[in-house]
């Protein structure tokens, strides 16, 4: 009877110090590199190549970057031959709690202080949209955050918030005050005209049914911009 042997570039034939998973059970998620820590999300490979080769290739997609591989969507990851759609929920989840965790810090705290804690929240949480995106948090009279809402997204160039919708939604979260957000992929962090007009209008609506305007943020990779610092709010 003929037999087959598994591909030689199979991590099973690899040394159990080289196969990621049992590397990370002996010394540790620490002790991986970014491909083997991709490797164990994608799980297998294919006949031309081994969970870390096609891992590496996500890399490279991501110009060997986190941030940028953190940007990518399911359909660029499928690009790659091997990654089905699978395999790109796998790792576009595993990317999404990441994210998660490291900006889940602001919404503990008791409450909201300065614009710069918001700022690293939204930041985290709005950096790798390739478009523009509107959020809002809402908070509670002691200014501690009762939650945190996509509102709309657009183009490349902007993005339409509608007022409504958003004082809808303070009601029936029952919030006293709002901050507005929404990210400026450009990078330039310098509030549009439509910024400035949008944001009146939303703070001239909230004052009707008592909620306040506390902010409007806007954020890039290269920093933020917040309305009430610059005293334009």
């Amino acid at each position: 009877m003929e037999t087959f042997s598994k591909p030689a570039n199979s991590i099973k034939n690899w040394s159990s110090d080289d196969r990621p998973r049992e590397k990370l059970a002996m010394k540790g998620p620490a002790a991986l590199s970014n491909s083997e820590l991709l490797a164990i999300l994608i799980n297998n490979g294919n006949k031309q190549k081994s969970a870390v080769e096609l891992a590496k290739e996500i890399l490279q997609l991501g110009q060997d970057n986190l941030e940028e591989v953190g940007k990518l969507s399911l359909s660029d990851l499928q690009k790659i031959k091997g990654i089905g759609i699978a395999k790109a929920i796998t790792i576009v989840a595993a990317l999404e709690l990441g994210r998660r965790r490291h900006s889940g810090s602001l919404l503990e705290k008791t409450i909201v202080s300065n614009s710069r804690e918001v700022a690293e929240y939204l930041r985290t949480m709005l950096k790798d949209h390739p478009h523009e995106v509107f959020a809002v948090i809402f908070l509670n009279r002691a200014n501690k955050i009762k939650s945190y809402e996509l509102i709309s997204s657009g183009g490349l160039t902007g993005t339409v918030a509608d007022p409504r919708i958003i004082l809808k939604k303070a009601i029936e979260k029952e919030a006293s005050s709002i901050i507005l957000c929404h990210n400026h992929p450009s990078g330039n962090l310098r509030p549009s005209q439509a910024d400035k007009q949008l944001t009146e209008k939303i703070k001239q609506a909230a004052s009707y049914i008592d909620v306040s305007l506390l902010d409007h943020i806007i954020v890039s990779e290269e920093g933020y911009f917040s309305f009430a610092d610059e005293g334009i709010l």
